[in-house]
């Protein structure tokens, strides 16, 4: 049996998966910029720079993978249901 190729399917590469790939990529870009955060000021409540910065890239990167979750599944249900929402 030979199979249909699939002509609903769309490209690869969207604009949607652009941004899934970002909000992915912003986290491990910032951690491992170091040099961008190894300092001590400013001081946050008494903190230093250094780890208050990498602190809040933890809030910061749970609501990006949300985001880039979201936008995923919004892409899997479009790409079902042949486009539309």
């Amino acid at each position: 049996m030979s199979q249909a190729p699939q002509a609903n399917r769309g490209p690869v590469v969207t604009p949607v998966r652009v941004v899934i790939g970002l909000c992915l990529a912003a986290p491990f870009v910032a951690m491992m910029w170091v040099g961008s955060y190894a300092k001590t000021d400013p001081e946050f409540a008494g903190i230093p720079f250094f780890y208050w910065y990498q602190m809040a890239w933890v809030v910061i990167s749970t609501a990006l993978t949300m985001v880039a979750y979201k936008l995923w599944q919004r892409d899997q249900r479009a790409r079902r249901g042949g486009g539309g929402q």
